[in-house]
């Protein structure tokens, strides 16, 4: 089978807006505090967009079922996102984008928790789906 590519320099990069200073500044607030998931539970909330947030709320939840609600969240908030992006179903959202990481967390966050409650169907096809978003993947920084 040929493979035909109908993009003249490769698949097209999309890359988010970023999150409002506001909804930045409280985000670092609630990592500095003793209760971070109430905290930041506060900042999804308040911004049920803001892709860094869900992602911040999965890497500080304990129970994987809870983490994995989280990353699924900012998984499917980002995918939303990126329709509104412009973003078609195919092309790169890479890491080396700031504004990007938000949703890359989410969705590395969702196959790590696939992973640990035992949804291997779930887990590759989250792999494979970060390496065809950003082919460099996993970031070194």
């Amino acid at each position: 089978m040929t493979e035909v590519n109908l993009y003249r320099e490769g698949p097209p990069d999309t890359v988010l807006a970023p999150e409002p200073d506001d909804a930045l500044a409280a985000l670092d607030a609630a990592l500095a505090t003793d209760d971070r998931v109430a905290a930041i539970g506060a900042v999804c909330a308040r911004w049920p967009t803001f892709l860094a947030a869900w992602a911040s709320l999965g890497d500080s939840v304990d129970e994987p079922a809870l983490a994995y609600a989280a990353y699924r969240t900012g998984y499917h908030r980002g995918l939303d996102r990126l329709r509104a992006s412009g973003w078609r179903g195919s092309g790169y959202v890479r890491w080396r984008n700031e504004t990007n990481r938000g949703f890359l967390r989410a969705l590395d966050g969702l196959q790590r928790m696939a992973a640990a409650i035992g949804e291997t169907d779930e887990d590759e096809r989250c792999a494979l789906f970060l390496k065809q978003l950003d082919p460099e993947w996993p970031p070194t920084t």
